[in-house]
Order: C-alpha cells, then sequence, then structure tokens
C-alpha cells in the first residue's frame, strides 16, 4: 500500500479487520459482503449484482480548474508509479489562428496544477483523460490471450496473470491510455477503481474533485443524474469517429481538443 495508507504505529491494522463496534454497524449487505471484499473479489459479493449497473464517467470541462487533486488521488489509491498516470489533465490553448492546431500541455500529468499565465489570450481550458472503457474497445480485439477484458458491468480491465506485456494493447489504444508498468511488466491502466464502486463508493478521482467536474454514471441505473444531464446538455466523447462505444462523456469539449 502507498505509505499514506499504511495503519499507524500500535494500531493492530496488519490486517484487513473489522472491529466488533465496525461490524454492528455496517448494513446486513455490506456485513454480507465483507469476507469478499477482504478476499480481494468484491465483485463476488451477494450484495453486488454485476447486470444491474453499466459503468461510465462524465467529465465537465466548463467546471475543471486544473488542480491536479484527480491524478493525485488516483495514484494514491492505485499505487500508480511515479511519472505514469492511469488519468491526467492537459490544459489546451486556442487562438484565433490556430483552431485545428492547439498549444497543449500537461506537465507531470497535471499532478502539480498548471501555473498560472501560462498562455494570454485566446481560449485556454483544461480536459481530464482516461481510460474511455469503450464497449468496442480496440485493446480487447488486439489481446493475443484475452488478459484485457470486459466485465459484464461495462468497465475494461487487465489481468495481470494472463497479461504478458507484449504492449500490443498499448499501441492499439486511441485515447493513448495505457502505460507498461515498471515493475510488474505488464500492461497498466485506469480500472475505473472497480474494487470501490463494486463496494457501492465512486472512484477515487470523483471524491476528491473540488468542483464536481468529474461524475461517475452507472448508465443502467434510471435514478442516476446523468440521465437528466443527458437530456439537458449536449455531450460528445474523444475521437467519436473512431466508433469505439466511449463511455466517458464530456460536457463542454472544445472541437479542437485531440
Amino acid at each position: 500500500m502507498p505509505p499514506a495508507a499504511q495503519p499507524a504505529p500500535g494500531t493492530g491494522g496488519e490486517e484487513m479487520n473489522l472491529t466488533r463496534r465496525q461490524l454492528l454497524v455496517l448494513l446486513p449487505a455490506a456485513a454480507a459482503a465483507w469476507e469478499f471484499v477482504k478476499a480481494g473479489t468484491p465483485e463476488d459479493a451477494p450484495s453486488y449484482k454485476t447486470d444491474e449497473h453499466w459503468w461510465g464517467m462524465l467529465l465537465d470541462i466548463t467546471k475543471c480548474i486544473g488542480c491536479g487533486s484527480c491524478v493525485r488521488a488516483c495514484a494514491l489509491e492505485n499505487d500508480v508509479p511515479e511519472g505514469y498516470f492511469r488519468t491526467w489533465v492537459e490544459e489546451y490553448h486556442v487562438d484565433d489562428w490556430h483552431i485545428e492546431t492547439p498549444m497543449v500541455t500537461s506537465p507531470n500529468g497535471g499532478k502539480d496544477g498548471f501555473p498560472q499565465g501560462s498562455f494570454t489570450g485566446g481560449k485556454n481550458f483544461f480536459v481530464p483523460k482516461l481510460c474511455n472503457h469503450c464497449v468496442d474497445s480496440p485493446c480487447t480485439q488486439v489481446c493475443p490471450v484475452g488478459a484485457t477484458y470486459h466485465t459484464p458491468d461495462g468497465v475494461v480491465l487487465i489481468d495481470y496473470d494472463y497479461c504478458l506485456g507484449c504492449r500490443y494493447c498499448i499501441q492499439a489504444c486511441p485515447y493513448g491510455c495505457r502505460f507498461f508498468h515498471p515493475q510488474k511488466h505488464t500492461a497498466e491502466k485506469c480500472t475505473l477503481c472497480y474494487h470501490r464502486i463494486s463496494k457501492g463508493l465512486t472512484t477515487a478521482c470523483c471524491e476528491n474533485c473540488p468542483t464536481g467536474a468529474r461524475q461517475l454514471a452507472d448508465l443502467k441505473n434510471p435514478k442516476d443524474p446523468i440521465h437528466a444531464f443527458l437530456k439537458t446538455h449536449t455531450v460528445q466523447v474523444l475521437k467519436p469517429h473512431l466508433a469505439t462505444g466511449s463511455k466517458t462523456f464530456y460536457n463542454g469539449l472544445d472541437g479542437s481538443v485531440r
């Protein structure tokens, strides 16, 4: 675990145990699922039914301030090695003379935020990026051993025990969201915090976004706020001409974003 996730000395937190008091306050469904959570297979818990969910994410460009909180939260939650990113933020500068060729920067993946006054004039905005968890994902199609796969609830994951490290999926991803893990020697990417969402939590990046620019969306849940949002806003996906069936939706996406 990352240093911040380690238990303090003397707390008896070496194992993932619940105290009796904590167990009593758990909802019955959560208590029944705890053994599966400890085993690292929360998706097998009886309280979580994969066929009742279809996960995606909504990113509101008009709300992103480029603070980097999402990138830092992701790195801490998922023990992402320094210099690599499961999610990152780009700053775009577009002026009237270079609409089709904007200036794009992403120092350290936007992890430390962006310096003020990087650009003058024109239009400036921030674009968070991550795995698009596509329905027709190119990465799953090129993997020779099926290590990259779709879960029944719409998340693209990697089975690290099967991954050969051939990097075919990294080359096939049109969004540049995969990297080769320097220690594991496998492909790596955003998992949509599957270990969290299958326990009823949101992703680390959404939880730590101070402006609500990132929202986890359950497209199968008719009560999810995303349905009302989609009815009142025009959303887009990155590189729609590739027809990957991206489930990462953007509000306020400028046409210059690539």
